[in-house]
C-alpha cells in the first residue's frame, strides 16, 4: 500500500508526470536535456528526479561525466503513461527535445 500512495504522489505534480511522459517518449535523458526540453531549473528537476529514484520509477546510469535516467519498468506507471497518450504526443509537439550531451 505503501508504495502505491508512493507513486500517486508522484503523479500529483505536472512537471513530474511531463517528466514522466518525456522519459517514455525518449527513453533516456540527462538532467540537461529535461530542463533544456521543459524549462524548468536544474535543481527542481533533479529533486523531482531524486524522488522518482527513491519510489523506484526511474533508474540511472552513468555515461562518462553524466547521469542518465529512463524510466523502469513499474506496471502502474505503464498504466498511467498508456492512459495519457494522446497527451504524450502533444507533449512531443510543446516540448521538443533539445541535444544537451555533448
Amino acid at each position: 500500500m505503501e508504495k502505491l500512495v508512493q507513486t500517486a504522489k508522484i503523479l500529483s505534480d505536472i512537471n513530474r508526470v511531463k517528466m514522466l511522459g518525456l522519459m517514455q517518449r525518449e527513453k533516456e535523458l540527462c538532467v540537461c536535456e529535461i530542463c533544456d526540453t521543459l524549462k524548468l531549473s536544474q535543481p527542481l528537476v533533479s529533486r523531482h528526479l531524486k524522488q522518482m529514484r527513491e519510489a523506484d520509477i526511474v533508474q540511472t546510469r552513468q555515461s562518462g561525466k553524466w547521469i542518465i535516467y529512463s524510466l523502469r519498468e513499474n506496471e502502474t506507471i505503464n498504466c498511467f503513461l498508456a492512459a495519457i497518450k494522446e497527451e504524450i504526443v502533444q507533449l512531443q509537439k510543446q516540448y521538443p527535445v533539445r541535444q544537451g550531451r555533448q
